[in-house]
């Protein structure tokens, strides 16, 4: 059976770009996707339209920073880095989610 790509899961995306940063220090957008992509090792797909507006809204809520630089391919990128804000919060998200999780494995494990 063939896989395809889909959609990160809304509410999803903050928390991996948060995560990303914080276990790989700086990155571009474009690296940024793919290797949230390859972490999740999982069929998702990560387009321009999607990350670079997530990225937006991160950076105007102070959990990100940004400045220019240059990559691998020696052109000029935009590098993202976690602010000292971004980490408290993706401290809050992941606890929030473990809760979620484990609630969601009560009510899947629950018998009828």
């Amino acid at each position: 059976m063939a896989t395809t790509k889909s959609e990160i899961p809304y509410g999803t995306l903050d928390l991996m770009v948060l995560k990303t940063l914080d276990a790989l220090g700086p990155l571009h957008g474009f690296g940024l996707a793919r290797r949230i992509e390859q972490a999740a090792a999982g069929p998702i797909s990560l387009n321009q339209g999607t990350i670079y507006p997530a990225l937006l809204r991160l950076e105007q809520r102070g959990w990100i920073a940004s400045e220019w630089g240059t990559s691998e391919a020696n052109r000029r990128a935009r590098y993202y880095s976690l602010t000292k804000a971004g980490r408290k919060q993706l401290a809050a998200e992941t606890k929030q989610w473990a809760e979620t999780v484990a609630m969601m494995g009560r009510v899947l494990g629950a018998e009828s």
